[in-house]
């Protein structure tokens, strides 16, 4: 059949327009493709842009004053969407076991799935070996709100025993475990960090959610979170925690708290009334502390409770606390100091710690005379001090002797309704009885003893000396809490010195109550736990004293040692270097705030390290925040940006980042 000669003519017109609508879909995709702006849509991936290395020049402390916001209240709430929407996500997990979790970087919702454990594969490396290819971060402009550093992120890799969720670098390094000579003494619980650190990211656990909100976490966590079983069983007879469905629920007990914890607590004071918890009693390190409920319920009377315990076969006992919301920390007393000042602690506890405190010439009840502050209180509660067994009986024996060489003095001995045993010792007030002891055993510290400074130093074998040598107590003793807070009474007679603590105690009070409060996009109201990277005077904590929450303050190596200032405030905290994983679990931080810290740790370590190192630290759908100078937040920003943070200037003075629940595949 013929082919109309006008169809012949419309051939060619066809022809031409479907080749010019191919051609112009196809620039359409090319420029989508292109261009910055097209980082909105999640099935695209953004332009990356490079980011410059690290400057050798000294960094430049630039603090400007902020500008108070107009109106704002003395407390003020939360505002606008963010925090609204924040709120609202939170409510609406609280209320459903199994609602999915947001995932950055994707469209819609999903679960976050396990992956295979890497610990099961026998050719597993060590996760302190590279797992970053930082190349493309060496340039770029950093007002440019779409720049994300050109970074391939993986997750740990983990040698056989470690969990590839729970792994923290400095306690987990399997192969210099191995290579200790001895572990008599705890060695292998101790700091062992790789060289260089690890810039990878740790796994989330199937199922993770944001956590259950204070006060109700004290009592019951997600399982999921933490999903250890092993402790639920080895402790199913002593009512440390137990599974209910969907949660972990910690019902107060221990192995000597028969009555509860409260009980016991209530027990200590009458015992020795002028303990007086949360006004001459505010400090307190729990030594093998367990699930922490001791220093849970010690929160309810105004003390604030540093609890310690090692990683060991008690499996994730400071992971439950802090999911639980309770300040913990990961250490042992084996051949190193603890990282805290001297004279830190009001009273130190241990109940059942299993800490054999006359062992290796004493060091362990030495270490515990350090940190402990002149006129504090030593709590014992263990067998030895109730039980008539042999063992116990040389056990009791054997401290009766170190205690009355270390001048401990026997305030009281007691037993509850339970037959449960506890003696509580002080420390002297001055170096009175050290002097008058008929043998110089042990003897006081002295400089050819070697430094005083507790990173990364062996444990004493002498006494530590009073400041002062009368025996007036009111000398050493911190003032009442809460006045200790703003009037710090061990001051030196500097005015310069006292001059900074003033000014820091004023800084911080103006800025979070005007600044962080109204213009950072954190729902406060969610936090539970903030750490200080670099804590200074402790005013920031100071500032959030009133709140919910409570700070874990931690001094840089290298900065100035205010850490004896925050701890005679009745504030609690750490030393630690920047350079290295901190001892803790990962996802255990609802905000980690970075004051002025960039740009000297940075002339030591590489920002992607550190970058790792917040993002193991902190839990998804929480906050950091970075008060630095422009340049280091534009070298800081595309970092984030590359993890899938959601970041924000504020004023040119303050970097709010929050943490995505996205991993590399």
């Amino acid at each position: 059949m013929a082919v109309p000669s006008a169809d012949r003519k419309r051939r060619p017109f066809l022809l031409s327009l479907s080749l010019f609508l191919l051609l112009s879909a196809l620039l359409v995709l090319l420029v989508l493709f292109l261009d910055s702006s097209a980082q909105s849509l999640p099935f695209l991936p953004s332009r990356p842009s490079r980011l410059s290395a690290p400057s050798s020049h000294p960094h430049q402390q630039h603090s400007p004053t902020p500008v108070p916001t107009p109106g704002g209240s003395s407390d003020p709430q939360p505002n606008g969407p963010a925090a609204a929407a924040a709120e609202a996500e939170e409510k609406a997990d609280a209320s459903r076991p199994n609602a999915p979790t947001p995932v950055a970087g994707g469209s819609g919702t999903s679960t976050p799935s396990r992956t295979a454990d890497d610990s099961s594969d026998a050719a597993a490396v060590d996760a302190d070996a590279t797992a970053v290819d930082a190349a493309g971060v060496d340039g770029g402009e950093a007002e440019d709100d779409g720049a994300v550093a050109e970074v391939r992120w993986e997750t740990c890799k983990v040698r056989r025993g470690v969990s590839a969720t729970d792994y923290i670098p400095c306690l987990d390094n399997i192969r210099a475990i191995k290579a200790l000579r001895s572990r008599r003494h705890m060695e292998h619980r101790e700091r062992h960090c790789p060289a260089p650190p690890p810039r990878c990211l740790v796994r989330m656990p199937a199922g993770y959610r944001l956590p259950v909100p204070w006060p109700r976490s004290r009592d019951m966590i997600w399982y999921n979170n933490v999903p250890h079983p092993k402790l639920v069983e080895y402790k199913k007879d002593q009512n440390w925690v137990t599974k209910s469905g969907d949660y972990l629920v910690f019902p107060g007990g221990g192995t000597q708290f028969k009555d509860g914890v409260a009980r016991y607590i209530q027990f200590v004071e009458q015992i020795m009334p002028t303990i007086q918890w949360g006004t001459h009693t505010r400090t307190v390190l729990d030594v093998g502390c367990g699930v922490a409920s001791f220093g849970g319920y010690l929160l309810d009377r105004n003390v604030i409770t540093m609890s310690l315990a090692p990683k060991d076969e008690h499996e994730a006992q400071i992971q439950f606390a802090l999911e639980r919301g309770i300040p913990a920390f990961l250490g042992v007393i084996g051949t190193q100091k603890l990282p805290f000042p001297d004279n830190a602690f009001d009273v130190v506890h241990c109940a059942r710690c299993r800490v054999h405190w006359y062992a290796n010439g004493g060091k362990p009840l030495l270490e515990l005379n350090r940190v402990l502050r002149p006129g504090g209180f030593f709590v014992w509660s263990a067998t030895p001090v109730y039980r008539k067994e042999q063992r116990d009986q040389d056990d009791w024996n054997a401290m009766v002797t170190l205690t009355k060489s270390m001048c401990w003095r026997t305030v009281v001995k007691s037993e509850d309704i339970n037959g449960i045993g506890v003696v509580i010792y002080q420390k002297p007030t001055s170096n009175s009885c050290y002097l008058e002891r008929k043998t110089d055993e042990p003897h006081l510290c002295s400089k050819k003893d070697g430094s005083r400074f507790p990173w990364y130093a062996p444990l004493d074998s002498c006494i530590l000396p009073s400041a002062v040598s009368s025996s007036d107590e009111t000398s050493n003793s911190p003032l009442l809490w809460p006045e200790r807070l703003i009037r710090y009474a061990s001051l030196p007679d500097d005015s310069a010195t006292i001059e900074k603590f003033d000014a820091d105690t004023k800084y911080w009070k103006q800025v979070i109550s005007e600044v962080y409060y109204n213009d950072f996009p954190v729902n406060w109201s969610s936090v539970r736990n903030v750490m200080d990277m670099n804590a200074g005077y402790g005013g920031f904590a100071a500032a959030l004293v009133d709140r919910a929450l409570w700070v874990m303050n931690v001094v840089p190596i290298g900065q100035s040692d205010t850490l004896p200032v925050i701890f005679s405030r009745g504030l609690i905290g750490v030393y630690h270097d920047w350079c290295e994983s901190f001892n803790t679990y990962p996802r255990t931080y609802d905000v980690l705030h970075m004051s002025d810290l960039l740009g000297s740790l940075t002339k030591r370590c590489d920002i992607l390290e550190v970058a790792a190192e917040v993002d193991r630290i902190l839990r998804p759908g929480r906050w950091l925040v970075l008060k630095d100078t422009m340049d280091m937040m534009k070298k800081m920003r595309p970092i984030l940006r590359s993890l899938h943070y959601e970041t924000v200037i504020v004023k040119r003075q303050f970097l709010v980042a929050t943490k995505s629940f996205w991993r590399p595949r």
